[in-house]
C-alpha cells in the first residue's frame, strides 16, 4: 500500500529525531522535539486554480524544511509519515 496525494499535498517522512543534547543529555521520547526536516516521498499534481493546475515546485526525494504544527500525521505499515500543503513547506535543503 502506498499514499498518493490529491491536489498540492505532499508526502513527508521525518529524518530522526534527536536523541542527545549537543552537551550530551539524553533524552526521553516525550522530551524530543518534533523535526521540522524530512524527505518527500511523494507529491499531488498539483493545486487548481481559475481551472488551471498550478504545478508543484517540490519533487521526491528533495529534503524540506516545514512549519513546526503543519500536517497530519498518518501511520503506514510501521512507518509513519506527514501530510502537508506545499505552502507549508519552507525551504528546499541543497
Amino acid at each position: 500500500m502506498k499514499l498518493v496525494p490529491l491536489a498540492d499535498r505532499v508526502v513527508l517522512k521525518h529524518k530522526a529525531a534527536e536523541e542527545t543534547t549537543k552537551s550530551g543529555i539524553i533524552l526521553t521520547t516525550e522530551s524530543q522535539e518534533k523535526p521540522q526536516q524530512a524527505e518527500v516521498i511523494a507529491v499531488g499534481p498539483g493545486a487548481v486554480v481559475d481551472g488551471a493546475t498550478v504545478p508543484m515546485t517540490v519533487k521526491v526525494g528533495d529534503q524540506v524544511v516545514y512549519t513546526k504544527y503543519a500536517g497530519s500525521t498518518v501511520k503506514l505499515e510501521d512507518e509513519e509519515y506527514v501530510i502537508v500543503k506545499e505552502s507549508d513547506i519552507l525551504a528546499v535543503v541543497q
